[in-house]
């Protein structure tokens, strides 16, 4: 596609909150790409008179960030205001309702965005994902429209986790066909990588088919997940730049043992995001990581066994670098291979000697205060060894 920078942009949009027996933290990261198009939404108690009730969501936008901006900033009350979504809540809130009430709230934001950009004469082509949860007293709604993902840790696994929506997926393809549309490349038409998304109008113009029938629909699955008190850990929301590099295991067994050694949830979120860049994304990331009561506790002994491995691979590198001796300081990526080469024990399960990277790079600098800094080469990225072939 060609729209890489010559090094990542790693400076990190954060935030954190809590509230209803909740705790939130979220990092964004533009990363390789030329523009940051990711946006998202956190809100502990919402209005109309729900103040039990959480959103977040995370989105990732495509062609442009016009969309993701704009459903972060209204999506929210798309949801709560419309007359499905409040005559769920003013009734006998039940489940089946508030699912139809926020797959109302979707149909009507992008109906909404598909006005204003006829009014515009058209001139906005961007789209985005969408996924979020909102939680009740008693439920957790996951919300995904697209290929960003969330998932729920229970009991110290992965209890849910959302669907992503591919053209290739056989119920996407057959709507895709209907629609006159076909699936190259594992993308709509050859062009769009994702089936479902909010604006995106150019694939939503087949007459005679309605809202959630055409190319590309704005229909979200929605599922409700009875909260279990004493076993719901933590939710992850992210876009696809973080769930390209690392599986729902990963990422899950990456958060649980970050939380045995902070509780700073940013910090927690700052270190997906980094992690994932020296995995080898090359996308905008986004992600948000709301605790419940029941989340992992900060362990002396965690904490412990953090502080000596990073003593650990503080050492190495100073020997690696001493090493060389009249061979001159070797680089960075010297550095990093010969440690990936090598067995080194209580690595952060999940995310490896990649989420060591900046401990690494810390000592690295110190050590050669006078050295250039070499992520501008793209291969600074690994997640095997042989990844530094090149």
């Amino acid at each position: 596609m060609g729209a890489f920078l010559d090094k990542p942009k790693m400076e990190k949009y954060n935030s954190h909150g809590e509230g209803n027996n909740l705790r939130y933290g979220l990092s964004s990261m533009q990363g390789w790409r030329v523009e940051m198009e990711d946006a998202h939404t956190a809100v502990i108690g919402l209005p109309h008179g729900l103040d039990p009730w959480s959103f977040f969501a995370v989105y990732d936008g495509h062609a442009g960030s016009q969309v993701a901006k704009y459903c972060c900033e209204h999506l929210l009350e798309h949801i709560t205001s419309n007359s499905d979504f409040q005559s769920a809540i003013q009734e006998d809130t039940s489940v089946d309702s508030v699912k139809n009430g926020i797959r109302t709230g979707f149909l009507q934001i992008d109906e909404h965005m598909r006005t204003i950009s006829e009014k515009k004469h058209g001139v906005d082509r961007s789209g985005s994902t969408a996924v979020g949860v909102m939680i009740s007293p008693s439920h957790i709604y996951f919300i995904n429209c697209g290929d960003s993902r969330g998932l729920l840790s229970r009991g110290g696994a992965v209890h849910f986790f959302t669907q992503d929506h591919k053209p290739s997926n056989p119920l996407e393809k057959e709507r895709i066909q209907n629609a006159g549309g076909s699936v190259m490349i594992q993308r709509v038409n050859g062009s769009l990588a994702v089936s479902r998304a909010l604006g995106d109008f150019d694939y939503k113009c087949v007459h005679g088919k309605g809202p959630t029938e055409q190319l590309v629909s704005p229909e979200p699955e929605v599922y409700a997940i009875e909260r279990s008190e004493g076993e719901d850990e933590f939710i992850i929301l992210a876009c696809d730049g973080i769930w390209d590099v690392m599986a729902n295991e990963e990422l899950c067994d990456f958060v649980r043992s970050r939380l045995e050694v902070t509780e700073d949830l940013e910090k927690v979120s700052n270190e997906i995001v980094d992690t994932c860049l020296y995995k080898g994304s090359r996308d905008n990331m986004s992600v948000v990581l709301i605790c419940f009561p029941g989340a992992p506790k900060v362990s002396p002994e965690a904490v412990k066994r953090e502080a000596e491995l990073d003593k650990y691979l503080e050492t190495r590198v100073e020997e690696i670098i001493k090493k060389q001796g009249d061979e001159g300081v070797p680089d960075l990526v010297h550095v990093m291979r010969t440690l990936a080469s090598e067995s080194i024990p209580n690595l952060p399960p999940g995310g490896e000697l990649a989420s060591k990277r900046s401990v690494i790079e810390a000592v690295y600098n110190k050590l050669n205060p006078y050295r250039s800094d070499d992520t501008e080469d793209p291969r600074f990225s690994f997640k095997h060894s042989e990844s530094w072939a090149g």
